[in-house]
């Protein structure tokens, strides 16, 4: 009859401490996982404390902004082992080189082929997705005489504004 009554015990009693058992393994594990977060935390809080002091903030403006001062000079060194070659893999020249490309002629171009188009301005005042552009020399996309008098497509100068053309 005793042993009965143990094994009845054993049976009953075996999925409980089974569960126990596993419930305390997840509790160490998480308790853990929370102390590993405070020390986290702690380290955050300790670098957002820095922050509070000047010192803190300019040593920073100096070393990641290269910040200085008014009157200092700032001396930026190139290692000797720079790379030789450029992301495509073409070498990189030594020596300081000339574009054949003659900017101001370009924008000049661009900007009498721009005035001088064959296209209707119903297809040079709208974009892509039908909506109204503004003129850039005139400010406004009005057919008709402007305030000043002239007709649109008209360029006018502007006493306010220097610049190309005017």
């Amino acid at each position: 009859m005793i042993m009965a009554l143990v094994v009845l015990g054993v049976i009953v009693l075996a999925p409980s401490l089974k569960l126990l058992i596993e419930q305390r393994a997840q509790i160490a594990s998480l308790q853990k996982s929370v102390d590993a977060a405070k020390h986290h935390v702690s380290g955050l809080k300790s670098q957002v404390a820095r922050w509070d002091d000047p010192a803190y903030i300019e040593a920073q403006a100096r070393n990641r902004l290269l910040f200085v001062f008014p009157g200092d000079y700032s001396y930026l060194v190139i290692p000797d082992k720079a790379a030789t070659t450029s992301t495509d893999g073409a070498p990189i020249s030594k020596h300081i080189q000339n574009t054949q490309v003659d900017w101001v002629k370009s924008l000049t171009s661009s900007i009498f082929s721009a005035g001088l188009s064959t296209e209707p301005a119903s297809k040079l005042g709208t974009d892509s997705g039908g909506g109204t552009l503004i003129s850039p020399t005139l400010g406004s996309t009005s057919s008709g005489p402007t305030s000043s008098g002239t007709p649109a497509g008209t360029p006018t100068k502007n006493p306010g504004m220097t610049g190309v053309g005017q």
